[in-house]
């Protein structure tokens, strides 16, 4: 998304943290939905991906997705797809890209994806 006047500036990576991008509209509608609903909680998600999207030191909040839902294909190439739990229902999903050292933020929402019930 182009930014235009009005929208928040996000600010650039420093320092070996990975960049954060929205891959589709629905994840960048929902991501305003989760800071809405939860600002700590998604500054707190902001800052894990920031500094490490494969963290894997709470499995319970951020973790790799299994199955049918372990990769995920973006722009012709496949990327691991992960999840942090925002909130007792909102998750943010999202695409490590290695070699752009960029996470892909492809969904976003205040309520549990039906897909993994």
């Amino acid at each position: 998304m182009t930014p235009k006047r009005g929208d928040e500036v996000a600010p650039p990576p420093v320092a070996g943290e990975w960049s954060l991008r929205f891959a589709t509209n629905e994840a960048a509608k929902g991501w305003g939905e989760l800071a809405a609903e939860a600002p700590g909680n998604t500054r707190r998600c902001y800052e894990a991906l920031r500094r490490d999207p494969q963290a894997q030191a709470d499995p319970d909040r951020q973790h790799r997705l299994r199955g049918r839902l372990a990769v995920r294909t973006l722009g012709g190439v496949d990327h691991p797809q992960w999840e942090y739990e925002v909130t007792s229902g909102g998750r943010v999903r999202y695409l490590v890209d290695e070699a752009r050292h960029t996470v892909w933020l492809v969904a976003a929402g205040t309520r549990h994806p039906k897909d993994t019930e």
